[in-house]
Parts: C-alpha cells; sequence; structure tokens
C-alpha cells in the first residue's frame, strides 16, 4: 500500500509592530470635512435633530436634507414605540400618503402592530374584530402575511404569555423594529439612505482585520469605541 503523507503548510505569519503601524496610519490623509460629513449623516438618519443644528452651526457641514424633516419624522417615530400606531399612520400620512400606498408589508407590519397593542391591553373583542376585518384579508392574499397573523393570533391562547412561544411579539423591542422599519421608509422617500454609514463603515473595519488576521499580527482595534490598538500577539 502507498502511503501519501500531506505536510502542513508553515503557519507563521508576517508580525507588525504598533511603531510600525502607527507610521502607516499617520500616512492615510482624510480630509476633515469627509468626517464632518459622516457625523452630520448619522445624526441626521439617527434622528438627533438638536445635535445637527448645534453641529451644523460649529462646523458649518449642511446636511442633504432639511432638518425641519427629522422633527417630524421622529414624532413618527416616537409614536410607533409608544404603542400609539394610529397616531403614527396618520402623521405619516401627512408627511407623504404615498409611503404607506406603495409599501404593503410595512403596512401591514403597522396593523400588525396595532393588533399587537389591542391584545397588550387585554381587549380581546375589539383585537379578534381588527384581525378579521384588517388583517384576515390581507393574509389571504399573502401567505407570509397570514402566518404573521397567525403567530400574532396565537398570543389571545395565552393567559401568561411569559411562557408563550411568541411571547416575544409584546416585547418593546417589537415595537422598535415595527418603528425603525417605519423611519427606513419616510428616509428612503425623502431620497436619503435608510442606514447611516458609520455603522457600515464599522463593520467593514471588522471585516477587513479578520482578513488581515490571516495573513499576519498586526495591531488590532478591539474597542471600536476607543479606536484602542492593541500590541500584536507574537
Amino acid at each position: 500500500m502507498r502511503v501519501c503523507v500531506i505536510y502542513p503548510k508553515s503557519s507563521s505569519k508576517k508580525v507588525i509592530t504598533k511603531e510600525e503601524w502607527e507610521k502607516k496610519l499617520s500616512e492615510v490623509k482624510i480630509r476633515k470635512e469627509d468626517m464632518n460629513k459622516l457625523v452630520m449623516n448619522f445624526l441626521v438618519t439617527e434622528g438627533y435633530v438638536e445635535a445637527a443644528e448645534k453641529f451644523q452651526m460649529e462646523s458649518g457641514t449642511q446636511p442633504d436634507i432639511d432638518l425641519g424633516t427629522i422633527t417630524d419624522r421622529m414624532a413618527v417615530r416616537k409614536a410607533v414605540q409608544c404603542g400609539q400606531v394610529e397616531d403614527a399612520i396618520e402623521k405619516v400620512n401627512d408627511l407623504n400618503p404615498e409611503i404607506l400606498d406603495t409599501n404593503p408589508q410595512l403596512f401591514f407590519h403597522l396593523q400588525q402592530q396595532r393588533l399587537i397593542e389591542l391584545i397588550r391591553s387585554g381587549q380581546v373583542e375589539e383585537a379578534l374584530e381588527f384581525a378579521q376585518e384588517e388583517l384576515a384579508p390581507r393574509g389571504e392574499e399573502n401567505h407570509a402575511f397570514l402566518e404573521e397573523l397567525e403567530r400574532t393570533v396565537a398570543l389571545l391562547a395565552f393567559e401568561d404569555t411569559t411562557n408563550c412561544p411568541v411571547g416575544e411579539l409584546l416585547d418593546i423591542s417589537q415595537r422598535q423594529k415595527t418603528a425603525s422599519e417605519l423611519n427606513a421608509a419616510i428616509l428612503t422617500s425623502q431620497s436619503h439612505e435608510k442606514d447611516p454609514k458609520l455603522p457600515s463603515l464599522l463593520k467593514m473595519l471588522i471585516w477587513a482585520q479578520n482578513q488581515l488576521d490571516e495573513k499576519a499580527s498586526y495591531p488590532r482595534i478591539n474597542d471600536l469605541v476607543n479606536a484602542t490598538l492593541e500590541e500584536p500577539v507574537t
């Protein structure tokens, strides 16, 4: 019998010292104007209107949308987060009725959230009537909507929702999820990115570091908040 022996490749990596890495970083030139635009993009997208106004005054960076629209958008988002879905729908229709008219999935999720709020407040009869009149017809047209409706109505079968397999629908995080979806739709209607650029850049940094880990030992940034360079592992 012939035996084939495969020898492992050398696992040695190039080691880049902290001094060398900092020198390379210092050679990368980033304009302050670009950094300011990133900050403004984050403030506008996340709805920090007062911070955006102050940053505009201090840095001279112009936002790419009217800051006045942020207040209206945040009012819509806050209404959903507080469980006032009908108020949120009215407000978003005042902003732009086409947002819900052209997004059936978003409208269904808002109606689903209305149903969840009725169940949360113990209005069982009202919840069943609302589900039958407003959500069931949409479920007949869309199988995914029907599954979500069935999950939501299942809440009514449990007196103790803490042990309910779909109890997470009553969590505040569900309101946040619906509010974020609506916020993204409003931003898209205003020709603005639905997500801020800064988190995407951080995700890209993590991906790039993971790729580089396979080839070299270098000063990683593990603390993204303080951007601290760690000593390379030798």
